[in-house]
């Protein structure tokens, strides 16, 4: 071989080095998977998520890993469990399960990207500075179940034409309490109507919650958006059947377990939007 010849040789297999290096395969990303609720009766928004992550190649296990985090309904739990995600220096943190977990993760870091699900509108929430252009690290999807129950409330009426005395039950925990009893109540002063709100934020308080109801002889209820009682719809439906209390709900995950009657936006829907 002649000289020439192999200084060519030579500096094609160098060129070639960086090429083979860079062609080494990259670390699996991990998904920081956050949620208010608890892994027992999220299976079928897990689906729904996982469903989103393969319409765009995703498939956890074969190149992406997820790391799951459940608040199990007790919101003071979130920010740790958020901590425990940015010290495992997630690529992405998917907060779900309504607003605690959004603003847990927020809290926890101004960097790691964030997609989040919420019931309430994300600006007046201060999760997003607008729905456009949202800044920061977050972005997500909402539900804007807070827009919408006026409209079961109009439901129920209809259901219950006689009746002139309602309730919305709440999670007093939940950062969106206030805008969903506002617009509710406001509402039913319009149409003339009372309207009780009620809190419950644990299962005994359900039970007390619902004794409260039927001592005040409500005659309709509507079931405000919230994490913890969607986790609790079977009780909350079998306390509603037990009392013969006419009731409308923001999901149809309690209709399916029994419920009278739902009307909101579809969270399976939502999540795989989020997966996507």
């Amino acid at each position: 071989m002649r000289r020439r010849d192999f200084i060519t040789l030579l500096g094609g297999a160098a060129a070639a080095w960086p090429v083979t290096a860079r062609a080494q395969p990259a670390a699996m990303p991990v998904v920081g998977f956050l949620s208010s609720r608890s892994p027992g009766e999220s299976s079928s928004v897990i689906a729904a998520f996982r469903q989103g992550l393969g319409q765009t190649g995703y498939f956890e296990g074969k190149n992406v890993a997820i790391e799951y985090r459940w608040g199990e309904g007790q919101y003071d739990r979130l920010p740790v469990l958020a901590a425990e995600l940015v010290g495992r220096n997630v690529t992405l943190i998917v907060a779900t399960g309504g607003e605690p977990s959004a603003f847990a993760a927020k809290a926890a870091t101004q960097t790691i990207p964030i997609v989040f699900t919420a019931g309430g509108d994300p600006v007046k929430l201060g999760l997003v500075t607008s729905l456009n252009r949202p800044g920061g690290n977050a972005t997500g999807v909402s539900f804007f179940f807070t827009l919408l129950g006026p409209k079961r409330l109009e439901l129920l009426r209809e259901l219950v034409p006689k009746a002139a005395v309602f309730a919305i039950l709440v999670n007093p925990n939940n950062p969106t309490v206030t805008n969903d009893a506002q617009a509710v109540q406001a509402a039913a002063h319009s149409a003339g109507l009372q309207l009780i709100i009620v809190d419950a934020a644990t299962e005994r308080g359900l039970e007390a919650a619902f004794a409260s109801l039927i001592e005040r002889r409500v005659e309709g209820l509507i079931i405000g958006d919230d994490p913890f009682l969607i986790s609790q719809r079977n009780q909350v439906v079998a306390l509603a059947a037990r009392h013969a209390l006419p009731t409308a709900y923001f999901s149809r995950e309690f209709a399916e377990s029994g419920g009278l009657i739902s009307y909101g936006t579809s969270i399976a829907n939502g999540y795989r939007q989020v997966g996507n």
